[in-house]
């Protein structure tokens, strides 16, 4: 075939190609313009609907989690939860954990936490076990029984028995191992009948034995390979002490350059195994600081969940709504006793006329806290408390009188004098804010008898040794009173002795009437007796005005924010803020109601 028809053919297929391709164009340019720029007009209509159904759904979501919130109240409660890291902090020195040597605050802080006793307080302020489940006593009162709960280990994992309470006690009583508890024990002898039984039996039947046994147990398979001597000193008080107590020895940090300054910080965790119920905190930290100022400056910045032990609020945190002030009143009494063997106030008239000048309520609406007036030797409420004995105050025109009857006259500069001799004293406290404001009331009180008081405020150092030397006429003091109305120490004529183990009558009180009644009290196991004994030394007290009644003292215990399961309830000493440790919790979640 020749090229032109060729050429030919092809022009003709490539025209035709273009023509179907144009028709193509224009079918697509006819589609384009009645499904896109045709209804192009219906886009508002159509972006309108689309809104007004997102704006519903977005609505209904909105309404939905609203309901769930609103709802959340009726399955959802916030609660506190375990763990958290609980941080206290105390002024003071850690020396030891060991419960034999622990009096300092810090020691027996910790002492507290790493040891169980065979009893301990509960928040009603009752005797309840902790390592022990219950004890007898025989019809003498001087055989007690005690049984231990079944299962009790050590913080190491070893059993505990019978055989560590015998062996601390036979401690404690041993003069090598020179523990302070050793004047309390003299004469006990305890014995272990099996490996969950333990008999103590005393000397001299004594009713208020059992309040004795809440000090800590240690353990005989660690400690007995310690001589009686070396256990003072021994590195188990401070490198690794294994307790029964809610919480375990973790580790010690010491930080500062020197005894002004420094700080220890004791971490323990929790004792799955204590026989009080695994606590419910992380951790617990006992950090202890040489200085107040450390220690309400750290408490301030909040790097401390509490602060023990102040004796009052300080300025910095007064106003700070954070904190929470928990104020736990004492079992003791705040007294200003007067020295009954020597100078003016051996006369019993001068003593009488300083009781009845005297206005207690006075000065307690100035403490600034609520607690309970001390208007005798025992506490209100306590077993053989009696109203009718009660120390007479409020009238001053009874103590003038008083005074002149004992010839006791008012001189020209007011105050009184006798035989040449001015009617002054003088009356030693600890340097304290509350003991400064207690003594400025006095002395306005007792001015307008003719009385000159000089007050003399001492540091704790020197006030210690003022006290045990009985170096004062008065001394204002608080002394723990406990549960059980046994205040024998306190005012048996025997306590007075120089040679008595604590010498704690510091009045120096000798009455053969009220020795025999507190020889009769301690000894009667049926409460109604024991009432009816200690009435004459109730009588005989009121009588000769040995010391005056304050008030109830405060623990102080500041916290910041709420701490589940701490509630403020009276307490025997400070170390029973812990009474129910193990249940303490400080974080809260939202908890699903079943």
């Amino acid at each position: 075939m020749s090229p032109r028809p060729l050429k030919l053919r092809f022009r003709r297929r490539l025209r035709k190609g273009q023509q179907q391709v144009e028709g193509l164009g224009l079918q697509a340019e006819e589609g384009i313009e009645r499904h896109l720029f045709g209804r192009l007009e219906r886009l508002n209509m159509v972006r309108r609907f689309v809104i007004t159904w997102v704006g519903l759904f977005v609505l209904l979501i909105a309404v939905l989690i609203w309901q769930l919130i609103s709802l959340s109240g009726y399955y959802q409660t916030l609660k506190p939860v375990p763990g958290g890291i609980y941080s206290e902090g105390i002024q003071g020195a850690f020396t030891t954990a060991n419960p034999m040597y622990a009096t300092k605050p810090v020691d027996a802080t910790v002492a507290r936490l790493v040891f169980s006793g065979l009893f301990k307080y509960n928040e009603q302020n009752k005797l309840v076990g902790d390592l022990a489940s219950d004890y007898s006593v025989d019809a003498a009162a001087k055989t007690y029984t005690v049984h231990l709960k079944p299962k009790l280990t050590w913080q190491d994992g070893a059993p505990l028995t019978s055989a560590d309470v015998v062996f601390t006690y036979g401690a404690i009583q041993n003069p090598d191992a020179r523990s302070p508890l050793a004047s309390g024990w003299q004469g006990v002898k305890v014995s272990a009948s099996d490996a969950h039984t333990v008999v103590f039996t005393l000397p001299n039947a004594l009713v208020s034995f059992p309040y004795n046994l809440t000090n800590g147990i240690v353990p005989a398979h660690i400690l007995s390979k310690v001589s009686a001597a070396d256990l003072r000193t021994s590195d188990f008080n401070t490198v690794n002490p294994v307790g029964a107590g809610p919480f375990k020895w973790q580790a010690l940090q010491v930080s500062g350059g020197n005894v002004t300054n420094a700080q220890e910080q004791i971490a323990l965790v929790p004792f799955e195994n204590y026989a009080g119920g695994a606590p419910k905190l992380k951790e617990f930290v006992v950090q202890a600081y040489a200085n107040n100022e450390q220690l309400i400056k750290t408490f301030k910045q909040g790097q401390l969940t509490a602060v023990a032990g102040l004796a009052s609020v300080p300025a910095e945190v007064i106003k700070d709504k954070s904190v929470s002030r928990h104020n736990m009143l004492l079992t003791a009494g705040t007294y200003v006793f007067f020295k009954t063997s020597d100078g003016v106030l051996a006369d019993a008239k001068v003593r009488q006329a300083l009781v009845s000048a005297s206005d207690p309520k006075k000065i307690v609406d100035g403490l600034g806290y609520t607690t309970r007036l001390v208007t005798e030797p025992l506490l209100q409420g306590q077993l053989g408390y009696d109203p009718a004995s009660a120390q007479k105050t409020g009238n001053l025109a009874a103590a003038q009188s008083l005074l002149d009857q004992a010839g006791w006259q008012a001189g020209k500069d007011g105050v009184r004098h006798k035989s040449g001799q001015p009617l002054q004293f003088e009356l030693s406290a600890i340097d304290t804010p509350e003991n400064r404001m207690v003594l400025s009331e006095l002395q306005d009180q007792w001015r307008p008898l003719g009385i000159r008081l000089n007050v003399q405020l001492q540091s704790s150092d020197d006030f210690n040794t003022t006290l045990t030397a009985h170096g004062y006429d008065a001394v204002l003091y608080g002394v723990s009173i406990g549960t059980d109305p046994d205040v024998f120490a306190y005012w048996d004529s025997s306590q007075a002795s120089v040679l008595s183990a604590n010498r704690l009558n510091l009045s120096e009180y000798k009455s053969s009437v009220a020795d025999a009644a507190l020889e009769g009290g301690r000894t009667r196991l049926d409460p109604a007796l024991r009432a009816v004994k200690y009435k004459p030394f109730l009588q005989a007290w009121q009588q000769d005005a040995p010391a005056l009644g304050l008030y109830q003292p405060r623990y102080l215990y500041l916290t910041h924010g709420k701490v589940y399961g701490l509630n403020d309830h009276a307490i025997n000493t400070g170390t029973d803020r812990f009474t129910n440790v193990q249940n303490w919790m400080v974080h809260t979640a939202k908890v699903t109601n079943k």
